[in-house]
């Protein structure tokens, strides 16, 4: 190695001094210590018979003979980040050597000089490259263990170097400071100035000159081509815009299906210009024909895999016969016709009245009817009637009861938080009581809320 850290080429028979760099284009080349000659490729006399200029042999045994130069033994390391993205924490024990300006771990272990130089040896496993690096002792928050060295290189790799030998670790810690405080300076960079140019370089640099010339000209033409091909796609984008139908046309063709479970209670009427959605009119006759002396009516639970498909069907606007075999359990219709009142992305009893309605029950008894009743008179029309019509549904349940075994209590159970409930849940128990209170001042009350 020369002062630099370059490797030096010494021809035996014509002592002649070799170095060997790349130019701009990543081509490697020989030139002459002098600066006299460049070569592709080092001299025939001096190629066979060359060899690096090897430093004097330290003595491998001990670490503390060793120069901040040249360093190597056994550390334990692991990468954190690597191209500036993070990597999980290997720790191996590897073999590293301090070589120059680079931080090398090879595959297998041996002196520093018989690895470097070698004819037999391996490629390094990874190599650390010094120049513009920063050492640091590392954080508890970075490895647990102790002696650890944090190393971060300009090329946005990071690495951790450990060993549990204090006097050990000192010395790669101010061995490699010594090597980065001596490398500030890109040596190649340094020296830039002095290389000769490689061989060819002018007629290289002609043809690049050329070509570049070349793809300037077609960088010109394919924009003027990208511009009027803007300019064409913007005019079509306008007129389809203009052409474009409107939503609710989209809606009127069929193309668009609004949702029914899910949808707010104003729009789904809206859609289908009445004030009570058909599915809940349906359900409602369904079990008035077929289920009103159930056991647990509204009580149990129906299968709940078949109530998502009886939930599939109405959202996709298929026939749906309620009659068919496939809901023939009563328990899948009350469950779809809960879960509808439950989805509603605003409940029966507005989010805006719930506190009213609370308040309102809160009343002496004589007074929560009517309380009761102005506030309803304020929802919105299709709450009205769907509320008026629900109620006067349980209404009939509860009057069954005996063989149904559901009273206004249960009833109240069931659909209190269902169609009553606050915007932000609070947890709050009390509401809830107050929920189910409602509920049953409404049923046992029908006749004075929404006349007979």
């Amino acid at each position: 190695l020369d002062e630099r850290g370059h490797t030096l080429y010494i021809s035996e028979h014509t002592n002649e001094k070799w170095k060997k760099h790349v130019d701009d284009q990543g081509r490697q080349y020989y030139y002459s210590a002098d600066g006299s000659r460049s070569e592709w490729e080092l001299p025939k006399d001096s190629l066979n018979a060359s060899k690096p200029c090897l430093p004097e042999e330290t003595s491998p045994s001990s670490p503390k003979n060793q120069n901040t130069e040249e360093k190597y033994g056994v550390l334990n390391v692991t990468k954190i980040t690597e191209n500036g993205k993070k990597v999980r924490k290997n720790w191996t024990s590897a073999w590293a050597v301090l070589q120059g300006s680079s931080l090398l771990f090879p595959k297998t272990q041996g002196s520093g000089a018989s690895w470097k130089f070698g004819s037999n040896q391996s490629k390094p496993e990874f190599t650390v490259d010094l120049k513009g690096a920063v050492i640091e002792w590392a954080s508890k928050e970075k490895s647990s263990k102790r002696n650890v060295i944090e190393l971060k290189t300009r090329q946005g790799m990071e690495l951790l170097i450990q060993s549990d030998n204090d006097s050990l670790i000192n010395e790669w810690y101010k061995a490699i400071c010594y090597t980065i405080n001596n490398q500030v300076g890109d040596p190649e960079e340094a020296v830039e100035e002095d290389v000769p140019d490689s061989p060819g370089v002018e007629k290289h640099d002609k043809e690049k000159d050329q070509r570049d010339s070349k793809k300037s000209r077609s960088i010109k033409t394919s924009n003027s081509v990208d511009s009027s091909e803007q300019k064409k796609t913007k005019t079509k984008l306008k007129k389809f815009l203009i052409r474009r139908p409107t939503l609710q046309a989209v809606r009127e063709k069929g193309y668009i299906k609004d949702q029914v479970f899910g949808s707010s209670l104003t729009s789904l009427c809206q859609r289908e210009n009445t004030s009570v959605p058909k599915f809940v009119k349906l359900c409602i006759q369904y079990v008035e024909e077929h289920g009103l002396e159930v056991d647990g009516l509204y009580r149990v639970s129906g299968n709940l895999a078949v109530i998502q498909k009886l939930r599939f069907a109405v959202n996709h606007d298929e026939k749906l016969d309620l009659n068919d075999s496939k809901w023939e359990d009563i328990h899948v219709v009350t469950g779809a016709l809960k879960m509808f009142f439950r989805e509603l992305p605003e409940p029966l009893f507005t989010y805006n009245h719930f506190n009213d309605f609370v308040n309102a029950i809160k009343q002496e008894p004589k007074q929560r009817v009517q309380a009761v009743k102005d506030l309803i008179k304020q929802l919105p029309k299709p709450n009205q009637e769907t509320m008026q019509v629900l109620f006067r549904h349980l209404k009939k349940v509860v009057e069954i009861g005996e063989k149904n075994r559901m009273n206004v209590q249960s009833l109240a159970i069931v659909f209190g938080p269902t169609l009553l409930r606050p915007e932000k849940e609070t947890g709050n128990i009390v509401h809830t009581v107050y929920q189910n209170q409602i509920v049953e001042l409404i049923l046992l009350e029908y006749s004075a809320i929404f006349g007979s």
